[in-house]
């Protein structure tokens, strides 16, 4: 078998709704898994669902979120609620100018007040530091010499997890330590003496360095893989997407027509699947443009695609996504790409002639961790299976995988990444199981 080793993900802007979007949680936010529970990409205009308190804040026509009083001692706003506890938040910042070497541009967490949180600073000295705020008085949990500049943009995370406080800039970890200044807070955007913007927040139910997983699977009396690929009953051109909200069931009519076949990134995607929908009995045939894409929690029942074009399914929002039955061949790099949060569930599949089965995105805009159960899939002609980023938690968890005609073991179960902020490309780190990102045994996986 020949190993394509391939980049881990072009640059994609992750799609989530206009505007700050909340989603309802019990008290303390804890979940079996990571969920996005707040979005706000400023794409409306306006800061709906935020909270002011100083500076002068605009959004511009790019949807960015702007405080321009670079005079202003403290600037702040805020959103979520007071009760959250255990949290990841992250956002892009720019800082725009600096008053001085303590000026600062930052993202808060656990803002029990105006004046007391958690606070990733970006300072005008060049360094980001992660300090603990309670009014006046300040505690460096940690720093690190950036070189912090005006005009470029650097993703800033905190994560909150009991009394472990962590802060990363650009996906790596800058400092974390042990403090209990605050249990629980809202999230915030601070400038002191400095000018900067902010773009794509998002809030994860889950602060934990450690990835939180989904629990095993169960496999239970499923059917198993197809052994041959179907004969359509009849075939259509498509010259433009098909949305899909509610079912959809082709009857396994073949759908053809859209793009060029290729890996173009302009392509538009044969269907697209409203939040809650589902396909069912459909064959894309080339070309499939970008295949299908999820912009919610979605289902693919007995979905097939003859020839991969760009990718066969993106899974952009919501928190759940199901691949139940079918196939897929001929993906020079991907078969599923996770772009948004949560887990995909992928079983009952089987994969020919591809570079990986699926991969968590490694440089969106937003850095989620993200989730794969791989369960009773047959795999033959593939470099991996799944590309995972372990900086940010990602799991991937396997059982009943055969994998056909690969006498030398050449196919990689597990690939690692490190991810990287949108416009820098992942780094590959290592492969295999671990017991903590790569989840499998040696009897989950069988060679024929």
């Amino acid at each position: 078998m020949h190993k394509r080793r391939l980049p881990g993900r072009r640059p994609l802007l992750l799609a989530v709704g206009a505007g700050a979007t909340v989603a309802a949680l019990a008290a303390g936010m804890t979940s079996a898994f990571a969920a996005t529970v707040f979005t706000d990409d400023f794409n409306d205009g306006n800061t709906s669902g935020w909270s002011k308190s100083g500076g002068t804040w605009t959004v511009d026509g790019s949807g960015v979120l702007n405080q321009s009083n670079a005079g202003s001692s403290l600037a702040r706003q805020f959103a979520g609620q007071t009760s959250w506890t255990n949290y990841t938040v992250q956002a892009r910042v720019r800082p725009v100018s600096f008053g001085s070497s303590s000026a600062l541009v930052g993202l808060a967490a656990r803002s029990s007040s105006s004046t007391k949180m958690y606070r990733l600073a970006l300072l005008g000295s060049g360094r980001a530091e992660l300090q603990a705020v309670n009014g006046s008085s300040i505690t460096a949990i940690g720093s690190a010499s950036l070189g912090i500049g005006t005009g470029s943009w650097y993703t800033l995370r905190i994560e909150t997890s009991g009394s472990t406080i962590r802060g990363f800039v650009n996906g790596t970890q800058i400092a974390a330590g042990s403090n209990s200044l605050v249990g629980a807070g809202r999230i915030g955007l601070v400038t002191a003496y400095a000018s900067g913007g902010f773009d794509d927040v998002a809030v994860d139910s889950s602060g934990s360095g450690t990835p939180t997983t989904p629990p095993p699977t169960t496999p239970g009396p499923t059917n198993p893989p197809p052994a041959g690929w179907p004969t359509p009953t009849s075939s259509q051109k498509v010259d433009a997407t098909i949305p899909v909200s509610g079912t959809f069931d082709g009857g396994l009519k073949r759908y053809y027509g859209i793009g060029d076949g290729g890996q173009s990134e302009s392509q538009d995607p044969m269907f697209e699947l409203a939040a809650g929908a589902t396909l069912r009995n459909v064959i894309i045939g080339a070309p499939a443009g970008d295949g299908v894409h999820c912009e919610g929690n979605c289902t693919l029942i007995n979905v097939w695609w003859e020839d991969v074009g760009e990718d066969a399914a993106t899974f952009r929002g919501g928190t759940t996504y199901t691949v139940d039955g079918g196939g897929a061949r001929s993906a020079s790099d991907k078969v599923f790409q996770h772009n948004g949060s949560g887990t995909v569930h992928i079983k009952n599949f089987r994969v020919e002639n591809a570079g990986k089965l699926y991969r968590a995105c490694g440089n969106c805009s937003t850095s989620y961790q993200r989730h794969v159960v791989i369960d009773n899939v047959v795999v033959r002609d593939t470099d991996a299976i799944a590309g995972i980023n372990t900086n940010w938690g990602d799991t991937a968890r396997f059982s009943r995988i055969t994998i056909v005609g690969d006498p030398d073991r050449d196919t990689s179960i597990c690939v690692k990444y490190r991810g990287v902020p949108k416009g820098s490309e992942p780094v590959e780190i290592g492969e295999g199981a671990d017991g903590i990102n790569c989840l499998y045994a040696p009897s989950d996986i069988t060679y024929q």
